[in-house]
């Protein structure tokens, strides 16, 4: 049976590890002391908004802190925020196996290539997440949106399908995978909005002040990618482009036509808004920041991200964390968006 290392044991990391592990896989993780002794004490308790339930006892959970704890591992998911990539790629580096695959399930754009440039001798592949998962408790972990797991097609993924499978997480293989991480990246966009307003997803998006401030963002970021010659997957029944028009429209009409966007657990909040509430720094920088990079490598301006990245910013840095109204919201990134 093959060996599957969760490193980055978060809340996406236990809880895609946790599944694979109530299936019947062989699975490690590493992680931090806390969230080690969470599990040793509580086990894991996993959840999904549709109705399903798993439980993986203390004692059939092998975590540890150390890096060495994924050297025999055939599949290495890294799961760790953005801003520890590098410094996990270098604790992974002449640890692995060679020929060992490396999924980089994370926000942002560039965190498997920077896996790659430090494990020439894995197979390092982009992968996406696209459902949301809440912390609900010491070892409890909710998926709190819907999605498939997506990832870059590769011959070598094939010993580990009917584990996925096995798990209820089947992986999409996908031969062009960066139109796929744009497409998932422009939803993202809201991961700022979600925090800056300190409201739960489902009760931000039903407001059409906050969807208006979302398709600002995402307009921005799309004429960019126009220009560079990118086009987005189509993730939903309306294409990327027309996201924004639907975000536009009054709320009543948006609620019949937005179902899709809306089957969300209504406590579930952005990671963003978690990471803020727990006074730990976001991945804004590889969020709406990678608007701000393609913008950069184009020439060009992204006002509206930008804006958004100083507010999350500041939110970072303030001694109460702010709660943004709607229309206050709008009415900064519209002043953004006016050249003076």
């Amino acid at each position: 049976m093959a060996t599957i290392c969760i490193y980055g044991a978060g809340s996406v990391g236990c809880y895609i590890g946790g599944r694979l592990l109530a299936s019947g896989s062989e699975v490690c993780f590493v992680g931090r002391p806390r969230i080690g002794d969470e599990l040793r004490e509580h086990g894991l308790t996993l959840s999904h908004y549709q109705g399903g339930h798993w439980q993986v006892p203390p004692e059939a959970i092998a975590f540890s802190t150390e890096a060495v704890a994924a050297t025999e591992a055939d599949l290495v998911l890294v799961t760790v925020k953005s801003a520890d990539t590098a410094a996990a790629a270098a604790r992974l580096a002449g640890l692995l196996r060679p020929g060992a695959v490396v999924v980089s399930f994370q926000n942002g754009l560039s965190n498997a290539a920077i896996l790659r440039a430090v494990l020439p001798h894995q197979i390092v592949l982009e992968g996406i997440v696209p459902f949301n998962v809440v912390a609900r408790g010491p070892g409890a972990f909710h998926q709190a949106s819907d999605g498939r797991l997506e990832v870059k097609a590769a011959f070598e993924l094939k010993p580990f399908l009917a584990a996925f499978d096995e798990a209820g997480l089947p992986l999409t293989r996908q031969l062009e995978i960066v139109p796929v991480q744009w497409a998932k990246l422009l939803f993202n966009l809201n991961n700022a909005i979600n925090a800056l307003a300190n409201l739960p997803l489902k009760e931000e998006l039903s407001q059409r002040a906050y969807r208006r401030c979302l398709a600002l963002a995402q307009a921005e970021a799309l004429a960019l990618l126009r220009r560079a010659g990118i086009r987005p997957a189509r993730l939903t029944p309306l294409p990327a482009s027309m996201i924004p028009v639907a975000l536009h429209l009054p709320d009543a009409l948006f609620s019949r036509l937005g179902r899709k966007l809306l089957a969300i657990d209504p406590l579930a909040r952005s990671s963003m808004s978690d990471d803020l509430a727990a006074r730990r720094k976001t991945e804004v920088d590889w969020i709406n920041g990678e608007v701000l990079r393609l913008a950069e490598t184009l020439g060009r301006k992204a006002p509206v991200n930008a804006c958004l990245c100083g507010l999350v910013h500041a939110a970072e840095q303030a001694a109460e964390r702010p709660r943004w109204s709607g229309a206050a919201l709008l009415t900064e990134l519209r002043k953004a968006a006016t050249p003076s």
